[in-house]
């Protein structure tokens, strides 16, 4: 999932703390996710910015 988001900021020129921000997300939040799971609401406001579906984002 991490890869996934960190390659859209990639390809859009979007830091993930650019992105972080416009998700409502707390600094640090996304790269926390490579150790926890993320909170649905957080995922799904990521996916809602980012245009990848959650499906895409965890990976089915």
């Amino acid at each position: 999932m991490l890869e996934k988001i960190k390659e859209w900021c990639k390809e859009n020129n979007t830091p993930v703390s650019v992105l972080e921000k416009m998700c409502g997300l707390g600094n640090g939040t996304i790269s926390g996710w490579e150790k926890s799971t993320p909170r649905v609401d957080s995922l799904m406001a990521v996916s809602k910015i980012t245009g990848l579906s959650i499906d895409e984002l965890i990976g089915k």
